[in-house]
């Protein structure tokens, strides 16, 4: 399946430097992303691909851009990446990737029990997608280009960790909440029980 995703090196690299100049135009912006790009790498979200030839297997670069929200008092500006992007072929990664079936409850049912109790706990999982580490062949499929700079050369980076924009994500993300709740679910029975019928 993957071999019908064709080429898309030389068109994320057009596109990339089309979504560069853009930004280039809006200095606050370009701020912002570049914000973004860093805490990425610092966290070990993204690695640099140090030499792209090397790399054996299909491959995939993602294009992105930036989706501004001034009222937000946590992330005014989030890098969205975009798998649904085509090749040259006509084939983009999210047209080759498995979704995955649901695994969590649906959301009436989660409603409902919550009404049940006279306190509630509610949390959230922050970065939860880029929480789950991706195994390091599927990382090849999630490749993009950044440099913070127009001097800079440009650079290839890889993505660690899941990532938003793909079709499988929200599968990867929620299944492996239920993993690390069955895996404690001896340790903490409740908890166990909460975060696989309630989140």
């Amino acid at each position: 399946m993957l071999e019908k995703l064709g080429e898309s090196k030389a068109i994320a690299k057009k596109r990339y430097l089309s979504m560069e100049k853009r930004l280039n135009a809006n200095p606050e912006m370009k701020a912002l992303y570049s914000t973004f790009m860093h805490e990425y790498l610092s966290m070990g979200h993204m690695t640099e691909v140090v030499n792209d030839d090397e790399e054996s297997g299909p491959e995939y670069y993602l294009p992105h851009h930036a989706v501004l929200k001034p009222d937000s008092t946590t992330t005014k500006l989030r890098v969205v990446f975009n798998a649904s992007c085509s090749t040259d072929s006509g084939v983009s990664l999210n047209d080759v990737l498995m979704v995955g079936p649901v695994v969590q409850d649906d959301l009436r049912s989660i409603l409902l029990r919550f009404r049940l109790f006279k306190y509630a706990v509610v949390g959230d999982a922050e970065k939860m997608y880029r929480m789950v580490w991706q195994h390091e062949l599927d990382q090849l499929l999630h490749k993009i280009f950044w440099r913070d700079s127009v001097q800079e050369p440009l650079r290839t980076y890889k993505l660690s960790t899941v990532t938003y924009g793909t079709s499988s994500t929200p599968y990867l993300a929620t299944r492996c909440l239920n993993k690390c709740a069955e895996d404690g679910a001896e340790r903490y029975p409740v908890a166990s029980v909460v975060v696989k019928k309630s989140f």
